[in-house]
């Protein structure tokens, strides 16, 4: 990581990609988000203070566990007259996004166990699928593919396959697509 000279007060977009380990193009979006902020020299180059490192560092580290770009940019809107984060700034907020992150936990937890109830059947009804069909909303309109129904490698709307429902040939019979 290059170091810059202790007389260096103010860091190119270059500079700060460098120190920060962020690339130019993300420095700009940041910008553009309102995370951080530059002036612009004679030439229209960008300059920013030193400390934006420790505003970068502090969204990197953010966005790393989880924390979406508009909540950071909030929470950097919070401090007085757009100052650094400061250690204890960090651990503030950090432990305000606790309970959000452990919600976002939970659910990918619950996810993870769920994934082995899921066959791959297609069937999109199934009361414990909580990949594909949630709390089985899908399994109030009836058995089987709710969503798309596939008869001779073409997909059709549901309702043209209500042969199935009546006993009849349809594209859930099967063998249904394959040549006879």
């Amino acid at each position: 990581m290059p170091q810059l000279p202790f007389k260096v007060h103010e860091l190119t977009v270059g500079q700060l990609s460098a120190r920060s380990g962020a690339a130019v193009s993300a420095l700009h979006f940041y910008e553009t988000k309102g995370l951080i902020s530059s002036t612009r020299t004679a030439g229209n180059q960008r300059r920013y203070t030193r400390d934006t490192l420790r505003r970068v560092a502090f969204v990197r580290a953010a966005q790393r566990v989880g924390i979406p770009l508009a909540v950071i940019r909030d929470a950097l809107a919070e401090l007085p007259d757009g100052r650094t984060p400061t250690r204890d700034d960090w651990a503030r907020l950090s432990e305000a996004w606790r309970a959000e992150l452990d919600e976002r936990i939970g659910q990918l937890l619950d996810l993870r166990d769920h994934l082995t109830d899921c066959i791959g059947c297609g069937c999109l009804s199934l009361e414990r699928c909580a990949l594909s069909n949630p709390y089985d909303n899908l399994g109030q309109q009836g058995p089987g593919a709710q969503r798309l129904r596939v008869d001779r490698g073409r997909a059709e709307p549901a309702d043209a396959a209500d042969d199935c429902a009546k006993g009849g040939p349809g594209p859930c019979e099967p063998g249904a697509g394959e040549e006879r």
